[in-house]
C-alpha cells in the first residue's frame, strides 16, 4: 500500500474529527468535551469530603490535643540535657519525650487515625473515554464513572479502623509508661549502687579501725598477730568489693543513658547527686483499685475486640452488591447524546463470603480470649506486686529501724569486750560483718520496694507520672472506652 492509499483509507486525526460522515452524525462539538473535562478537573482540584466514621472526629481531636503536649511544633522539641542536679520528675519528663520507642508508638497511632478516613471513604471517580471507529470516527464519548459500595460496608470498615486507632493509642500510652518505668529502674539501681559503695567505704574505715585495735592489743601482748592478719584480710575483701562496685557503675550508667533515650553520639550522663525516694505512706490499695480502669494493655485488648466485631459486620455486608454509576456524552452528535451507565456487582462466591465471616469471628474469639487471659494475668500480677511492696516495706523497717540499731549497739559491746580481753577477735569481726550485712539488706529492701512500686503504679495500674504526654482520663478527646469488667478479687497472701 502506498502512502496515498494509506492516507485515503485512514484519514488523519483532524479529518476524523472535522469530517461530517454520511450517516448524518454532526461534527466534533468541543463544548461537550470541554464541560465534561472541566467537571473532572474541578473534582480533582477542589476535591470532596466524605462522611466521618463513628469515632473519627474524637480520634482527630485526641491527636490534636496530644500533639500539644508531646510534639507542640509538630516536631521533636529541643530538650535540655539532664544534669547531675536534675530531679526525678525532670528525668522522667526527659525520658518520656526523648525515648525513640515512645516516638515510634506515637507515629503509629497518628497513622492509624488517618487510616480511619481511608477506610470509610468512597473509591475515587474514574474518567472514561469511548469511541466508535469505522473508516472515520463516529463517536467520541468522554464521561465519568463512580463506584458506590454499600454505605454500611464503609461504616463498618471505618468503625474497625477507629477501634484499631484506640488500640494504637493504648500502645503509645504503654510505651510512655514503659519509658518512665525503665528510667525509674535505672535510677534506683544507680541509687542502690551509690549507697552500697558508701556503706562499703564506711565498712572499710571500720575494718581499718578494728585492725588498729588488734595491732595495739598485739603490741601489749594481749593477742597474737593472727588478729591483725584477720583484720587485714577483711580490709582486703572490702577493698576488692568496692573496686567491683566502682566497675559495675559503667553498665548501670549505660542503662541509665539508654533509659533517657540518648544515643551513642550523645554525651554520657552523670549520675544524680541526690536521689529521691517514694513516700513511705503510699496507699497501695488505692493503686490496686485503679488497675483495671487504667491498665493500657486491658484497654488495647478491649479495642481489639471492638475491631473484630466491626470486621464481622463488614464481612456480613459483603453479601450486598456494590453499585457503579456513570455518564458519558457524545461530543460528535448533534444534539448531544448522553449515555448513562449502571453496573452492579454480583457477590456469588458464597464460600469466600463465608470464609471472611468465619475469619472475622475467629479473630474476635482470639481477641476475647487474649482479653480474658490478660485480666487473669493482671489479677495475679496485682497480687504479686502488692505483696512485693509490702514485703519490701516490712524488710526495710526491720533492717533499718529494728535490727540495725541493735547490731550497731552489739558492735560497740563487742569492741569494749575485746579491749577488755573478754571476747575473741573472731566475735568482733563476726559482729562487724553482721552490721555490714544488715545495712546492705536495708538498701536492698529499699530498692526492691521502689522497683515494685514502679512496676505496680506504671505497668500494672497504668498511672502515668506527672507531665506524662498522655490524654487525661477525664478529657473529652480520650478515645471512647467501654465499661470495664468488674475486677476480680485480689487476695494478698504471704510467702512461706
Amino acid at each position: 500500500m502506498t502512502v496515498e492509499q494509506c492516507d485515503q483509507t485512514f484519514p488523519p486525526p483532524a479529518v476524523w474529527l472535522l469530517e461530517r460522515p454520511a450517516n448524518g452524525i454532526g461534527p466534533f462539538r468541543p463544548a461537550t468535551l470541554t464541560w465534561l473535562t472541566a467537571l473532572a478537573l474541578l473534582a480533582l482540584v477542589t476535591g470532596c469530603t466524605g462522611v466521618p466514621a463513628p469515632g473519627e472526629q474524637q480520634a482527630r481531636q485526641a491527636a490534636a490535643a496530644l500533639a500539644g503536649a508531646y510534639r507542640p511544633p509538630g516536631q521533636k522539641p529541643k530538650l535540655t540535657p539532664p544534669s547531675p542536679k536534675s530531679g526525678l520528675a525532670e528525668l522522667l519528663r526527659f525520658a518520656m519525650l526523648n525515648q525513640p520507642a515512645v516516638e515510634a508508638a506515637y507515629f503509629d497511632w497518628l497513622a492509624s487515625v488517618e487510616r480511619i478516613t481511608v477506610s470509610r471513604s468512597l473509591p475515587d471517580p474514574r474518567l472514561t473515554f469511548e469511541t466508535d471507529i469505522t473508516r472515520i470516527v463516529q463517536t467520541i464519548m468522554p464521561g465519568l464513572m463512580m463506584d458506590f459500595p454499600v454505605l454500611a460496608k464503609l461504616s463498618a470498615r471505618g468503625q474497625a479502623s477507629s477501634a484499631e486507632s484506640q488500640s494504637k493509642y493504648f500502645a503509645f500510652e504503654l510505651a510512655v509508661l514503659k519509658a518512665a518505668n525503665g528510667l525509674k529502674r535505672a535510677y534506683y539501681q544507680l541509687q542502690f549502687l551509690e549507697e552500697k559503695i558508701r556503706v562499703e567505704r564506711k565498712a572499710l574505715e571500720l575494718a581499718a579501725d578494728l585492725e588498729e585495735i588488734a595491732r595495739r592489743q598485739n603490741e601489749v601482748g594481749k593477742v597474737t598477730a593472727q588478729d591483725v592478719l584477720r583484720a587485714q584480710i577483711e580490709e582486703d575483701r572490702v577493698r576488692n568489693e568496692i573496686a567491683n562496685l566502682d566497675d559495675s557503675r559503667k553498665p548501670l550508667l549505660a542503662a541509665f543513658k539508654a533509659a533517657l533515650g540518648l544515643g551513642k553520639t550523645d554525651p554520657d550522663p552523670s549520675p544524680p547527686l541526690h536521689f529521691e525516694m517514694s513516700p513511705a505512706d503510699i496507699d497501695v490499695d488505692k493503686i490496686l483499685a485503679t488497675a483495671f480502669s487504667r491498665n493500657p494493655r486491658i484497654g488495647a485488648m478491649e479495642a481489639d475486640v471492638r475491631r473484630a466485631e466491626a470486621l464481622i459486620r463488614a464481612a456480613r455486608r459483603e453479601r450486598w452488591p456494590d453499585v457503579s454509576v456513570g455518564l458519558e456524552a457524545d461530543a460528535l452528535a448533534a444534539p448531544t447524546m448522553y449515555r448513562p451507565g449502571f453496573s452492579l456487582t454480583l457477590p456469588i462466591w458464597r464460600d469466600k463470603i463465608a470464609a471472611q465471616i468465619a475469619d472475622a469471628q475467629a479473630t474476635k474469639g482470639a481477641a476475647e480470649a487474649r482479653l480474658s487471659a490478660e485480666e487473669i494475668r493482671l489479677a495475679a500480677e496485682l497480687a504479686e506486686k502488692s505483696f512485693m511492696v509490702r514485703q519490701a516495706g516490712r524488710n526495710l523497717t526491720l533492717a533499718r529501724d529494728v535490727v540495725g540499731p541493735k547490731t550497731r549497739e552489739s558492735l560497740e559491746v563487742a569492741r569494749s569486750s575485746y579491749l577488755a580481753s573478754k571476747t575473741e577477735f573472731f566475735n568482733l569481726i563476726d559482729t562487724w560483718r553482721t552490721v555490714l550485712n544488715v545495712e546492705i539488706e536495708a538498701l536492698e529492701a529499699q530498692t526492691e520496694r521502689e522497683l515494685a512500686l514502679a512496676d505496680l503504679s506504671l505497668l500494672v495500674a497504668g498511672l502515668p507520672p506527672r507531665d506524662a504526654p498522655v490524654l487525661p482520663t477525664t478529657s473529652p478527646t480520650k478515645p471512647d472506652l467501654p465499661k470495664k469488667p468488674k475486677a476480680p478479687k485480689v487476695t494478698h497472701g504471704t510467702k512461706r
